[in-house]
């Protein structure tokens, strides 16, 4: 399974300038339908994954997903290492903007070895499969003191043909206002990639962290599947 986009091909300065004002870029026929299905298909193979997390058990909404094993999936590999040093380069402007003293590495396995050095050594990406009544609740991936701002959503079905419902949501609480909601509707073998808990808002007096938390709204019928590439590792 090979990813159907190359990284070089993708207009970065549109994807950036959509991270920066929205917290989140859409990048379409990123993998084949091929791949999506063979994708769907691994799901039921469970020397591929290291745990099942039932999400009503964990008070996370209702649905089932897994985490993968290492080694990853080639596709979701090379998503993972290929997506990492483009979105490096905001990473760190975003910290500069918002004066953390955090700098992350030009590479992924330099970046892991950050995480390995934090004892977080479990792969974090992870298939997610909703039915119909199922949802996921508003949250953030974060899983140890070391974490990317980035992470990515691969859609494996088709938001037309295969399910009802199952809205991407995300929220970002703004400072001293209300919380703005943003509901997206990705279809199959399109990517999403978002901040995973906050961006740099310019106020009037510099940059403020704006928080956001992501879920899935309730799937009104049909299989849902999607999966999800954090690039940090887990404790």
């Amino acid at each position: 399974m090979q990813p159907i986009i190359p990284f070089s091909n993708i207009n970065w300065s549109e994807a950036i300038d959509s991270l920066n004002q929205k917290g989140f870029a859409l990048f379409s026929d990123v993998v084949s339908p091929e791949v999506c299905h063979a994708l769907i298909e691994m799901y039921d193979t469970p020397e591929a994954y290291r745990s099942v997390i039932d999400m009503k058990r964990y008070n996370f909404g209702l649905g089932e997903y897994k985490y993968f094993s290492y080694p990853l999936p080639a596709v979701i590999d090379q998503l993972r290492s290929g997506l990492y040093p483009y979105l490096a380069l905001v990473a760190n402007d975003w910290m500069r903007k918002l004066g953390i003293p955090v700098h992350y590495p030009e590479t992924l396995n330099a970046f892991l070895e950050l995480c390995h050095q934090k004892e977080q050594h479990r792969p974090t990406p992870l298939i997610l499969k909703y039915e119909e009544g199922d949802f996921n609740t508003l949250h953030q991936d974060l899983y140890g003191e070391v974490y990317f701002p980035f992470q990515a959503v691969l859609f494996l079905t088709d938001s037309e043909k295969d399910y009802k419902g199952g809205e991407f949501v995300m929220t970002e609480q703004r400072p001293r206002m209300q919380s703005k909601a943003i509901v997206l509707r990705p279809t199959q073998g399109q990517m999403l990639v978002f901040t995973t808990n906050f961006r740099p808002v310019l106020g009037t007096k510099g940059y403020c962290r704006t928080a956001i938390r992501h879920g899935v709204s309730e799937v009104l019928a049909g299989q849902r599947y999607n999966v999800g590439i954090i690039f940090h590792d887990a404790k």
